[in-house]
């Protein structure tokens, strides 16, 4: 039996953490409130993203 190459390689990801790119108290305090526009019901989410910036 002939073996099938593909023409698409594997993607390699990798996890991506906001907390490394929220730096100053102005970019965490942005974060927050474009959850809060986004999402302004979920409790869950939100205080996960407190999480991220703590």
């Amino acid at each position: 039996m002939a073996r099938v190459s593909s023409k698409f390689s594997k993607t390699r990801t990798t996890p991506y953490d906001v907390a490394e790119h929220l730096r100053t108290p102005e970019e965490m305090a942005a974060y927050l409130d474009a959850w809060l526009e986004e999402e302004p019901y979920d409790v869950p989410g939100f205080a996960k993203a407190l999480g991220d910036i703590a």
